[in-house]
């Protein structure tokens, strides 16, 4: 998309607001980062554009979905002008708006076995922001991030809020912290559902369960979350990239409600082989298969 008449981009200029929060040489290291999104749906474009904002000039990205009006309440590329487009183009369109001098690969086809690793490669940090029912695919997209050194990030929107999981390459594993491995399907989302938002903070305010269906595949969802999840994943990245101090990785899990006006950080050693999570997943599963 062409400047406006009389505007010039300067990358020094359009993100020297962010100085002062970091240094000059830091965003320069920011400047020079890759980041991997998978999934442009609702917290996916909402990563890509605070991520581009923050000064970030590199990024994978990865969707197959077109947009339609059941986007509109949440994801963040989601107008009456871009109904029916692919996301991955207006996103890569929102981006480049951003910053006109960033490096965006497309990939298509999503994540796929065939192109898994080429999605992977020069990045420093994977942003999983893949839909909530695709899990074989996330568990293989977070088992090669461990295998190639990735650290892999992820914020679920829940209700009104955020919960967020890191993994560090070094750390406890995706596959050892969901522990989904053999189980039937419904027994793997309430494991990934437990392990997500070990708080459950969102529960309470849940006024129509009836729009809970894992059989029809789809879930009630906030544009406000969406953006949580931004703020919180932007801000973590820019922590791992800068050095900025440690994250606490999985099992740790932080649990943030703005309805509730709630934090909880969470410490499930063993993950859902944890007593309070086998409880979880007991309370959950019937939920799923009543839903």
């Amino acid at each position: 998309m062409p400047a406006a008449p009389g505007f010039v981009f300067d990358y020094d200029r359009a993100f020297s607001r962010n100085i002062g929060w970091v240094t000059k040489d830091e965003q320069q290291r920011l400047r020079r980062a890759r980041v991997a999104i998978a999934g442009l749906g609702g917290v996916g474009g909402a990563h890509a554009i605070a991520m581009a904002r923050l000064g970030v000039a590199n990024f994978n990205i990865a969707d197959f979905d077109e947009f339609d009006v059941h986007n509109m309440n949440r994801q963040a590329a989601a107008f009456m002008s871009s109904m029916g487009r692919p996301k991955i183009e207006v996103v890569a369109e929102m981006v480049r708006d951003i910053n006109p001098e960033s490096d965006v690969r497309l990939f298509r086809d999503g994540v796929t076995d065939a192109n898994l690793d080429e999605f992977l490669k020069g990045v420093d940090v994977y942003v999983d922001s893949l839909d909530f029912f695709v899990l074989e695919v996330r568990r293989k997209v977070f088992r090669r991030c461990r295998e190639l050194g990735i650290p892999a990030m992820t914020a679920a929107p829940l209700g009104m809020g955020t919960a967020f999981l890191y993994f560090s390459p070094t750390g406890m594993s995706f596959e050892d912290y969901f522990k989904v491995e053999g189980l039937a399907h419904d027994d793997q989302y309430a494991r990934f559902i437990a392990g997500v938002s070990p708080a459950m903070l969102s529960r309470q305010y849940l006024v129509a369960p009836e729009a809970v269906n894992f059989k029809e595949r789809r879930g009630p969802s906030t544009g406000m979350a969406c953006e949580l999840c931004a703020g919180l994943m932007g801000t973590n990245v820019l922590k791992l990239l800068l050095n900025r101090g440690p994250l606490r990785a999985a099992p740790w899990g932080m649990h943030f409600d703005a309805y509730r006006g709630v934090l909880k950080h969470t410490w499930r050693p063993w993950g859902n082989a944890h007593p309070l999570q086998r409880l979880l997943v007991a309370f959950i599963k019937p939920v799923l298969k009543g839903s």
